[in-house]
């Protein structure tokens, strides 16, 4: 399995960033801006909380394991290849997402003297915020779900478990 690289997730947030500045600008010359909904950086918090735990859960787990000790429970590693893989599918769409609010967020700064826009400004922020959130905690999970032997001297290519 590769590892995250943070190129990618900056080029699709970029991009995505980008598009919806364009799209906000087009969508307003024609009709009323769509709503950043509240719920947004909630929801990627949220994530970013999830992410986090799994991967408190899964390098405590993996330390017990290291250490011998008799109460350790065993990290299987299918589910550590899922939650790598949870990890990396939700940086992608955090970095999608971020770079969309973002964008918007950009575009919303204009009109900052308009309440409504204010806030919207403001959602779009926190949900740009929540999302590198997430994109930390993945690349937190992956990091604690490397295998010891997967060092770039030994493989030439890097997996996590």
């Amino acid at each position: 399995m590769r590892e995250l690289r943070i190129r990618l997730l900056a080029g699709v947030f970029a991009v995505a960033g980008i598009l919806s500045w364009a799209g906000a600008r087009l969508w307003n010359s024609i009709g009323t801006l769509p709503s950043v909904p509240l719920a947004a950086p909630i929801v990627l918090a949220l994530i970013a909380v999830v992410l986090v735990a799994t991967a408190l859960s899964l390098r405590a787990r993996l330390k017990a394991q290291r250490e011998r000790r008799p109460e350790a429970k065993g990290v299987d590693p299918l589910m550590a290849a899922r939650a790598v893989v949870f990890g990396q599918s939700s940086a992608l769409v955090a970095a999608l997402v971020s770079g969309m609010y973002g964008g918007t967020g950009v575009f919303l700064l204009e009109s900052l003297d308009i309440p409504a826009r204010r806030d919207q400004a403001i959602y779009a922020g926190f949900s740009v915020l929540a999302g590198i959130a997430v994109i930390a905690a993945a690349i937190f999970l992956e990091r604690v779900c490397k295998l010891p032997e997967d060092d770039d001297r030994n493989t030439g290519s890097p997996s996590t478990a």
